[in-house]
Order: C-alpha cells, then structure tokens, then sequence
C-alpha cells in the first residue's frame, strides 16, 4: 500500500462537474489500493474575486484581514468534494489548514510553513478515510489563519507529502506536464519527461507558472518526487526529481517569461558602507521579495542603484524606496512597470561555455534591447520592455533548438 498525495489547482476544481471528474480520479488511485491525501485550491476565479473584494474595501487592506478573507475559498472546495466522495459510497474528511494543523510562520499573504502535525491525518488514514486538505492556508503560533501567497497550494500539497512521507506527490493542473516554454506562446514547446529540481527551481522562480517555488524547495530538502500531471487526460507527466547524466546532456532545458515584474531605481545613491542597507531593510520588512539588482561604477562619491520587485508589490515597493532614498540623500527614484523577464535555464550550462553570448545575439537580431542581465551556474536572466516579451520567447526556443522533434 503507498501513500499518494495528489493536488488538483483551481481549474481543475472549476465547477461540479470536474470537481466530479476529481473525485472519480481519486476514488480510483484509492480503489488501486492506496492512502490517499487530496490538497486541492479553490474553485478557479474565486480567490481573484475575494481579493477584488479586499481591494475595493480600501486601497492597502489589513494583512491578517486579507488572509481571514482568501482562505475561505478553499473551505468551499475540500467540501464539495469530500461530499462527492462519500455521496460516491467512500469515507472522506475535509480539513481546513488550521484544523490539519499547518503551523506557519506570520507573514500574511506570503506565509511559510514551519511545521505539519499529522496525528489527526494518519488516525484517518487509517481508518480508510480519503482525507481532503484545503492548500494555500495555515496558522500561526499565535492563532491567526495565514495563507501562502499565489500558487500556495503546491507548497501545502509537497509539505503534506514531505511530512506524512508519502510515495509520491502528484499535481494535478490543467497541463500535462513541464515544457520547454509556455505552448500558448510556442505550439511546438516540448514537454519535458523529467527535470532536475534545481532546473525546476530556477524556472519556478523565475516565471513558470506550473509549480510554485516554494513547493520546489519543498521537494529538493526533503526528496518527495513530484509527478506533474493533467487533471483532464491520463497522459503520462514530467518527474520532477534529482539530477542525473542525461540531464546535463542537455545544454538548455527551458525558456520562462515573467511579466509580474517592475523596476525601481534610485539616482545618485551617495557611495559609502551602510547605504544599500538602509535602502533595501524597509523592504525586506515589508516582506517584499528584490530580484536583479545592478549597482553603476562610483562617479564623484555617488552611483545609481536599480533593481527588480514584483508588479504586484510595486505601488507599495516604490514608496518605501522613496522614503528611504529622501532619508539617505539621493537625488531620485525612477520607475518602469512596462518590463519583463526571460530567462534561459539549464543544467547543461555548468559544462558548456557560450551559452549566454548565444542568448544576447539572438534577442540582438530581433532588435530587443537588454536592460539589465543576471546569471547564475544554470540560468541567464535578462531583463527587456515587456512588448517584446513573446518575441524573445519563440526567438530562444528556436535558438536553442528546444522544438518538439
């Protein structure tokens, strides 16, 4: 008998009939002789309605308020669906985050998670109840109901997997697999039969939608194989799992885009030790996440300092900069909300010279500027306007000749 966890996203929980079609993929892995575990996301569009909601209340809603809030949507869902199960003649339990419990740490919105205590769950399972977990949800020490932030559920379903132990982690979306690149943008994209955690990392972080980085991490410190599958096919998937030999055959495994992207620059940044920190403490108090930074060669005691933060949290990124900039003496902040990232990754890169040169001819030849570069031992990331974002997607997908076939 092993233990299977499976997620099932939002749109895979989208309305009655496939939250059916959910529960009869369930009730099969069950009948094959498994402990099952379900973590499953709200109903497609509804955490988008409840922020909406938040955001019409006032402009900046309290944080723990927000989350009280958007963890309601999966209550729905994990009840729904425990209902069908049992109306299906199978014993099922929904639990919401707190009640598993999910201990996590307390910020709001972007919470981590800290500690899963699974008495409750295994006294369940072994019972023989299908037991439904609402993702994305916790609570911290002190009581508060936090969430994880966008594509928490993933998070919730590997850290089940991880401290229950469980055989394997399957999430369920609306792809069947991990590609090249996003397909709606590149038809011919490939999908990848395996990728090492960190390729699936840094393409996490870096744009693609398909899993959540977190729940990456997840997996690479704890080693639960992760199966990414179709909630809609039986399609085999993409293993996402520990690197090997055939992995670093391949020079470039993947293109991603990000768009949720805006960049933040502070001009003429007096040059002297403590600066930087200053600048960039409030935000990380915040708990707003820098990405790229470029800091120009000193010119007469000053520099310029540019960096990358989330779309999502540039209103608010932009004026703690501007605070902090006044208190620091700059002379300026400037901004641009119009850019994007793409980036190429690839195991294979730690053994082979030229890759990023190739990249920077490709876009070149289209006429895409770069404005700010960011490497590490298996990506390059740059950052260009946001218009030419497809374009930069297909020209590298060609380049690296990442076609199927």
């Amino acid at each position: 008998m092993a233990l299977v966890v499976q997620k099932y996203g939002g749109t895979s929980m989208g309305s009655i009939e496939r939250i059916r079609n959910v529960a009869r993929r369930v009730a099969r892995t069950y009948d094959e002789g498994n402990e099952m575990i379900v973590v499953v996301s709200a109903m497609s569009g509804e955490t988008n309605k409840l922020v909406a909601l938040c955001n019409e209340m006032c402009e900046f809603p309290s944080e723990r308020e927000y989350d009280v809030m958007v963890a309601t949507g999966e209550q729905v869902s994990i009840a729904l669906l425990a209902m069908c199960l049992e109306s299906m003649g199978y014993k099922a339990k929904s639990y919401m985050g707190f009640q598993v419990p999910i201990i996590t740490d307390s910020a709001f919105s972007k919470a981590r998670i800290e500690e899963i205590d699974g008495t409750r769950i295994r006294e369940d399972l072994k019972k023989g109840t299908i037991v439904v977990v609402a993702g994305f949800q916790g609570i911290d020490r002190d009581g508060n109901l936090t969430t994880l932030g966008r594509g928490g559920s993933d998070t919730s379903a590997v850290a089940v997997a991880a401290g229950l132990n469980a055989d394997v982690c399957e999430i369920y979306t609306d792809v069947d697999g991990i590609y090249t690149t996003d397909p709606r943008i590149v038809p011919e994209a490939s999908k990848m039969d395996k990728v090492s955690y960190d390729e699936m990392l840094e393409m996490a972080s870096l744009g693609s939608k398909v899993l959540q980085i977190r729940s990456v991490e997840f997996a690479k410190k704890y080693g639960v194989v992760v199966h990414v599958r179709s909630s809609f096919n039986d399609n085999p998937g993409t293993l996402v799992t520990k690197e090997d030999a055939d992995m670093e055959a391949v020079l470039v495994s993947g293109i991603t885009h990000d768009k949720n992207e805006a960049k933040i620059s502070v001009m003429r940044v007096p040059d002297k030790p403590g600066i930087a920190a200053q600048l960039f403490s409030p935000l990380s108090e915040a708990n707003i996440t820098v990405d790229m930074i470029i800091q120009n060669v000193s010119h007469e005691g000053f520099t310029d300092l540019t960096f990358t933060v989330p779309r999502t949290d540039f209103k608010k990124a932009l004026k703690i900069v501007e605070d902090a900039a006044a208190r620091v003496g700059a002379a300026g902040v400037d901004s641009n909300e119009t850019i994007a990232k793409v980036s190429i990754v690839g195991v294979g890169m730690r053994s082979h010279s030229g890759v990023a040169s190739k990249m920077f001819a490709a876009l070149s030849a289209e006429g895409i500027n770069i404005q700010m570069i960011s490497t590490s031992e298996i990506k390059v990331s740059c950052v260009i306007d946001d218009k030419y974002t497809e374009l930069a997607v297909r020209v590298l997908h060609s380049a690296f000749g990442l076609a199927k076939g």
